[in-house]
């Protein structure tokens, strides 16, 4: 007689009540890019193939940071929220490139997005939230992470206080301009002390504005150009490049014309790639 792990209902009196069987595992092909969760160690990952190791089949799972590990095959495992036992794919074919996320993360088709964590990424402004969306936007949902604007670094310490990070509820901060002598790095050394240590993590680029990020060659330029002080940046640079410059509306139309051009990481300049990668590790720890 096995023992009921959960204990009894202590609602139910004495009469016996029926229980449903458990769902019997069925049998499943461990086929390139499926998606499985192992039950025993809740590693999650994409088959990248199968192989003999020491006279049994193995597979091995990929996850999206790339890491892989080796199991068994076998029971054990779940495939959509439903136990299946891996076996051997049937027939040999060429396997396929995997496909990628605009990150360059392996693409993982039809997950669906993880419930949000407590742990959330702050951004400066909507376009910050818009480029990191259309670059990780994939990785984010399937890792439950939330991004939200800040309108700006003044008031980030005042956010903190209120948000308490904590081990289990951290904050990754992405802020524009972040150099040695300004006003930001000012403001991040103090974020850095608004929470337990390691619940905090204040990072940046050297960008007066993340419109830099985007590789110039991508809107025709050779380098972003250099704008007078005492100019509002962006209405400088619509001017440079010889696009309506009059009023906010035009500043909003040509944030969108300039995000059109971002494919993947690779239209982006790494000071912001590796700085988001970074903050996303943090907060999925």
């Amino acid at each position: 007689m096995t023992e009921d792990r959960y204990g009894r209902d202590v609602l139910a009196g004495t009469q016996a009540r029926p229980h449903r069987a458990a769902p019997r595992a069925r049998p499943c092909p461990a086929e390139p890019g499926l998606v499985v969760e192992d039950v025993e160690t809740g590693w999650v990952g994409a088959v990248v193939r199968v192989e003999k190791s020491g006279g049994q089949h193995v597979v091995v799972l990929e996850d999206r940071r790339g890491r892989t590990r080796t199991f068994g095959l076998g029971p054990g495992f779940w495939v959509d929220g439903e136990p299946v036992v891996l076996t051997a794919p049937v027939g040999r074919r060429a396997p396929a490139a995997p496909a990628r996320t605009a990150s360059g993360s392996r693409a993982v088709a039809g997950a669906p997005a993880r419930v949000a964590r407590a742990s959330r990424i702050w951004v400066e402004g909507r376009h910050d939230a818009e480029l990191v969306e259309k670059v990780w936007g994939d990785d984010l949902r399937i890792e439950g992470v939330v991004v939200e604007l800040l309108d700006g670094v003044d008031n980030l310490v005042d956010h903190l206080r209120s948000f308490a990070p904590g081990p289990d509820r951290r904050v990754g901060v992405l802020v524009d301009h972040l150099v040695p002598g300004s006003k930001e790095e000012r403001i991040a050394v103090e974020a850095r002390r608004c929470g337990p240590p390691g619940s905090v993590l204040v990072l940046g680029h050297p960008y007066v504005d993340v419109w830099q990020a985007v590789r110039p060659e991508r809107v025709g330029l050779d380098r972003w150009p250099t704008i007078e002080r005492g100019t509002e940046w962006k209405l400088g640079i619509l001017r440079e490049l010889g696009w309506p410059a009059d009023d906010q509306a035009d500043v909003a139309r040509a944030w969108q014309r300039i995000l059109r051009t971002v494919r993947s990481y690779a239209d982006l300049e790494p000071s912001l790639l590796g700085r988001v990668e970074e903050l996303i590790d943090f907060v999925t720890f």
